[in-house]
């Protein structure tokens, strides 16, 4: 079975008078997330740093890129499976870290974990969980942990050392956040979750975290808000500071935000293992330059000494076509599986997956190609 038979699926329901229960596209199933949020959780998903000019950029970039269809090639069957540190994906796709998931269901991590799993779709779990690393890790499939990198080595090391255990291949290193963006949207919400306890299930469950407080989570929630804050926010780690990652974590690193070919080639010489090229979805400076314009630039500098991955505006199948053709391994899903954990929780986190491998196996046919492999920027127009 393809991805692409999804189609034909939906179809073939219809036929019983049964449609799709929510939208294949995912403008709309935004639109319905947003009727049935409440403004705080729904613009801190949809919301971006000043006047959203990055945000706008990264569709900006995708759109000024086409591909050139070429007819008459034997590609009637495609395999979309890529190669990931030594790991075979079925396609070039994984879940990108997203935190405070139950802000749009009460589900939040565990819906889409079993979702992602019930697909063999990697998950990047976020150190800001509504769930924590051992609860996800119940639900299977590949999973990576994200760390937003803690301002204490005894609670890092545990949150590495939780994440080993429980099975979680990957480390994926958020550098870009390490204080919050200027974000109007909820700022005149007066909205972070995080102030209200939420998105705080990893450290409030760790026992080193647990153990510097005087009194436990459940008896001062507000005295451990106030003991998180300063250690997770506010101030920025530096290169030298990757060794220590580097000496307590077996499996490959990454390091996410990466916008520069410098910065890139300094992670190699730190001994990374990968980066995911991304200016988070236009959430942390606004007026960066978009994340596919950086893309080519970050690929060719390391050329086979990184694994280099994407994130930031990703919307269509055709979206993550451009992105392989640009030089990403594989591309990182954000916003639009959070709408379909908004309407339809764990089935609506699996709906967007399949709508959107379908679209990529179907665009990959159409545009003459059979998978990812010799996806290179040939087969985009000339800029």
């Amino acid at each position: 079975m393809s991805f692409s038979d999804y189609q034909y699926e939906i179809y073939l329901n219809g036929l019983a008078g049964q449609p799709p229960p929510y939208s294949t596209s995912f403008a709309e199933l935004e639109r319905v997330a947003r009727e049935r949020l409440e403004p705080g959780p729904y613009w801190y998903v949809a919301g971006s740093a000043g006047i959203g000019a990055t945000q706008r950029a990264n569709r900006e970039a995708f759109d000024r890129r086409r591909i050139v269809p070429r007819m008459l090639r034997d590609v009637s069957v495609r395999d979309l499976s890529v190669e990931v540190f030594g790991r075979t994906w079925p396609a070039p796709l994984a879940l990108a870290p997203i935190g405070v998931q139950s802000i749009v269901h009460p589900d939040g991590e565990m819906a889409t974990a079993r979702a992602a799993a019930s697909l063999g779709v990697p998950v990047v779990l976020s150190t800001a969980a509504s769930h924590t690393i051992e609860e996800v890790a119940e639900a299977g499939g590949p999973r990576w942990f994200q760390l937003y990198w803690p301002h204490d080595d005894e609670v890092t090391l545990s949150l590495l050392d939780r994440a080993a255990k429980s099975g979680y291949d990957t480390l994926v290193v958020t550098l870009d956040t390490w204080t919050l963006a200027w974000r109007p949207h909820d700022l005149d919400q007066a909205y972070l979750p995080f102030l209200r306890g939420t998105g705080l299930a990893i450290p409030f469950s760790d026992p080193v975290f647990r153990s510097k407080l005087e009194r436990p989570v459940e008896e001062d929630l507000n005295a451990a808000i106030i003991q998180w804050v300063p250690m997770f926010n506010g101030r920025a780690h530096t290169w030298e500071e990757l060794s220590l990652l580097r000496d307590n974590w077996d499996g490959p690193i990454v390091l996410k935000g990466i916008q520069h070919a410098d910065d890139a080639l300094r992670a190699a010489d730190a001994g990374m293992d990968g980066v995911v090229v991304s200016n988070h979805g236009g959430r942390q400076v606004d007026g960066a330059t978009a994340s596919l314009d950086a893309l080519p630039a970050v690929a060719a500098a390391v050329g086979d000494r990184l694994t280099v991955l994407f994130d930031s505006g990703v919307r269509t199948g055709s979206d993550v076509v451009k992105a392989l053709a640009l030089g990403a391994r594989a591309v990182l899903l954000g916003r639009p599986y959070m709408w379909g954990l908004a309407v339809g929780g764990e089935d609506g986190v699996r709906h967007v997956l399949r709508s959107l491998l379908a679209e990529i196996d179907l665009t990959l046919g159409l545009a003459g190609h059979d998978g990812p492999a010799g996806l290179d920027p040939s087969i985009l127009e000339a800029p």
